[in-house]
């Protein structure tokens, strides 16, 4: 096996030309069969195999910087590195990540895990590096998907205005073809000129002497605008180059000689330099190659099929599809939005039937919220569909553009709370807290599926700015016999209890059914009450909570700025002087693994708010 010759960075340097043939394939072999047990991100690091081997032949590691974007296709950049023996608990608690960190690795150049960063990060990184006179070597690589981002355009903009001798190689790795491809003889032999080095050195003696001639100003403008002309009737790719950014390509992304070629070349040339590369997601496994967003995530799975081993009944997300499909024919203002996540959002049904209602702005969480607001202006009623993790990206605009103006723009936020093994970067624990500091904004969570129903009419039929955060994972079936109708801003009391109360958030609340029946086996009568409201709170239900011992707060959310310091602010201000016992994510960020274990870690699980809640009694 040529991969058992790979237990370090640069090993591939010293592979022969018959031994890195064999590598893609014994990569890709390697990453169906672990990845099948383990679960991850499967069709993108199929795609960027010889992508990455690419690199690794013509960067030094650790001493060159290499920044992913998003950092999902990097499996085969950890193999690389010596870190393929760790692909056994890969996303596992305390195991290898599913994306680059920095504490893994001194090969990892930036902890990523959201879209369109890489080539900031990577124009930070050559500043620094010129500013201390140093001389190692920066690349990007950023999909086509990632290029819809916002962030992306701003740092292609910032890149022209770096020094001509200062080189950032960023790679464009086009895997759906959403760029143009420049094509023909022209592209060719304007490529070869464009990197020919007698010819850039001829370019910059002319100019350099035109602009001592009188009117030499006027002469290069002229040439240049000349030039530009021909360049924009010809060659459909010249974005980059507008910018002062030298593009080569288009260039096979399977092809790693050709690759070596232009990388080499690119990395020669001074300024900025984008190079277009096309690879296949999915390459050299079928269903993968058949269903590529099928296997951008994937669950354990059977190699032979591509079929998921485990089965798993309807999640919030199909609840969310189902009632999404009935509003829209019930309602045709309904609009609904997402950021390049239709699928994993639950919007395809949706799409489907109302493909004139149904709206992908791209990797952009930020014109997403914007965009609806001015859908709400014009009469419509937004629904944006959105990760929790990713809304954060669109604070400023969540604020300003809608809150502000009080408009109708529904949130509906999936993967609210623990998600488990896409670790620290897509943990949805911070909604709750900066949701309900916006003025105008009003905040649910429902204790299962029949409430997510009942709160997405209620948002639909609602006015103002008002989101619904729901996990990831099966929806919750119990419960079913409380059912009370959703009134603004007031709370639902399932069981009353004497001496405890615990106040509990969406998906809390069926954990806090199972700690009341531990408390029950130790004498202790607590109640159970589904605040459904993280914003506005219910202070007339609150009021009646005087005579408690002890309200405990349950919340899938930080601590800090959360439901439960908000509870606690309510009662202290109305006199309560029992306790209050918060149970809410600690501040800092939680690393990946099982949403089972990361519950047990964080002391969240029915067992250990029990004994926090004895302990706090005194018991």
């Amino acid at each position: 096996m040529v991969l058992d010759k790979i237990n370090q960075p640069n090993d591939i340097k010293n592979l022969t030309p018959e031994e890195l043939e064999a590598l893609p394939g014994e990569i890709r072999q390697f990453l169906i069969e672990n990845l099948s047990k383990t679960g991850g991100h499967l069709a993108s690091n199929l795609g960027t195999v010889e992508l990455t081997m690419a690199l690794h032949l013509v960067l030094d590691f650790p001493k060159d910087k290499l920044i992913w974007d998003v950092g999902h296709q990097a499996y085969t950049h950890k193999i690389l590195t010596g870190r393929a023996a760790d692909f056994e608990h890969l996303r596992q608690f305390g195991g290898l990540s599913g994306f680059p960190k920095r504490g893994e690795s001194d090969c990892d150049s930036f902890d990523t895990g959201h879209s369109s960063t890489s080539l900031s990060a990577a124009l930070g990184y050559c500043m620094a590096r010129d500013l201390a006179g140093e001389d190692y070597k920066v690349a990007a690589v950023i999909g086509d998907g990632a290029l819809t981002g916002g962030l992306a355009y701003e740092a292609l903009n910032n890149a022209s205005q770096l020094s001509n001798k200062s080189n950032c190689l960023m790679i464009l790795n086009d895997n759906e073809m959403s760029i143009s491809k420049n094509v023909g003889g022209m592209s060719t032999n304007l490529e070869r000129l464009r990197t020919n080095s007698k010819y850039v050195g001829l370019k910059n003696r002319i100019i350099g002497a035109l602009e001592h001639l009188r009117n030499g100003d006027r002469i290069i403008s002229k040439i240049r605008n000349t030039k530009n002309s021909i360049k924009s009737l010809m060659l459909p790719n010249m974005l980059f180059e507008d910018l002062g950014i030298m593009y080569l390509g288009p260039v096979d992304g399977h092809d790693i000689q050709a690759m070596v070629k232009t990388f080499n070349m690119a990395l020669s040339i001074d300024g900025p330099v984008i190079v277009h590369v096309i690879t296949k997601k999915g390459n050299g496994y079928e269903p993968a190659e058949r269903h590529p967003s099928r296997f951008h995530g994937t669950d354990i799975f059977e190699i032979e099929t591509g079929l998921p081993q485990r089965s798993s009944n309807p999640g919030y997300t199909d609840v969310f599809s189902t009632v999404m499909r009935k509003m829209g024919d019930r309602n045709p203002e309904v609009v609904c939005i997402t950021a390049a996540m239709a699928e994993g959002a639950g919007l395809k049904r949706f799409r489907n039937m109302f493909p004139d209602r149904f709206f992908d702005v791209g990797i952009a969480e930020e014109h997403a919220v914007t965009f609806a607001a001015g859908l709400a202006l014009g009469g419509r009623v937004p629904v944006f569909a959105v990760y929790s993790s990713f809304l954060q990206r669109a604070y400023d605009q969540i604020l300003e553009d809608v809150c502000l103006q009080n408009l109708h723009v529904i949130f509906a936020i999936d993967r609210a709370g623990l998600v488990g093994a896409d670790g620290s970067t897509h943990q949805g624990i911070f909604d709750v807290s900066f949701l309900t500091a916006m003025p105008n904004m009003t905040v649910m969570a429902p204790k299962n599926k029949w409430e997510l129903s009942d709160m997405l009419k209620f948002a639909v039929a609602f006015d103002g700015p008002i989101a619904i955060r729901y996990p990831r994972g099966e929806a919750y079936c119990g419960l079913k016999e409380h059912r009370a109708d959703i009134v603004l801003g007031k709370a639902e009391e399932i069981k009353r209890g004497s001496k405890v109360m615990l106040f509990a958030l969406g998906s809390m609340v069926k954990k806090a059914e199972e700690v009341v029946a531990q408390l029950e086996e130790q004498g202790i009568d607590a109640g159970i009450c589904n605040a459904r409201f993280a914003k506005p709170l219910d202070e007339d239900y609150l009021s009646t909570l005087m005579d408690y011992d002890m309200v405990v707060t349950m919340e899938e959310n930080v601590l800090t700025g959360g439901f439960g310091q908000q509870v606690q602010s309510v009662m202290v201000d109305k006199g309560y002087t029992g306790k209050v016992l918060k149970i809410a994510v600690p501040d800092e960020f939680v690393q990946h693994g099982s949403v089972t274990l990361l519950f047990k870690e964080l002391q969240m699980d029915s067992e250990s708010i029990t004994k926090r809640i004895l302990d706090a009694l005194g018991k």
